[in-house]
């Protein structure tokens, strides 16, 4: 499959040029990293968050995790929860479960990203599938998510 229909169309559409990088089948963010031999820290993870104001998408870096009540303090939402399985397959048509692309826009989905992502020359996400990374510049990540919300929302994982 390589890369979801849609965001290949997005990217072509907006002039973004992407690489995509093929490695064994991943089953988690830190894995795909591992596998792609690219840095954790650069590879952006998307997680799809719903409340009764509809769903929003968190970008955040791999080797972080979304720190749920300083997001909710920072949009004034109070009840933001994960979305269901059934919700993320309707919104992410052309996608695998756990590779969603973290390029919301292109979805139609509102996108909150983590700003401990901006600073990076290359940025690498899941294109719709456990097989491939999507390489793009971090110029062109920044122009993509210049309409989001940005803030600083995640913490490093500790291990």
């Amino acid at each position: 499959m390589g890369i979801s229909t849609t965001l290949s169309g997005y990217l072509q559409d907006h002039g973004i040029q992407f690489e995509l990088i093929r490695h064994a089948h991943s089953a988690c963010s830190s894995e795909t990293a591992q596998l792609a031999h690219v840095p954790g820290d650069q590879l952006a993870k998307g997680v799809v968050l719903c409340d009764s104001h509809g769903c929003l998408m968190v970008v955040v870096p791999s080797t972080h995790y979304i720190e749920l009540s300083k997001l909710q303090r920072f949009l004034q939402r109070d009840h933001l929860e994960f979305a269901s399985e059934d919700r993320l397959a309707g919104l992410f048509e052309d996608c695998e479960l756990g590779a969603l692309p973290p390029i919301g826009a292109a979805f139609g989905i509102d996108v909150a990203v983590d700003d401990a992502l901006i600073a990076y020359p290359d940025i690498y996400f899941e294109g719709g599938t456990h097989d491939d990374v999507v390489r793009i510049s971090g110029l062109d990540f920044r122009r993509l998510t210049r309409n989001a919300i940005h803030g600083y929302f995640s913490r490093r994982i500790s291990h």
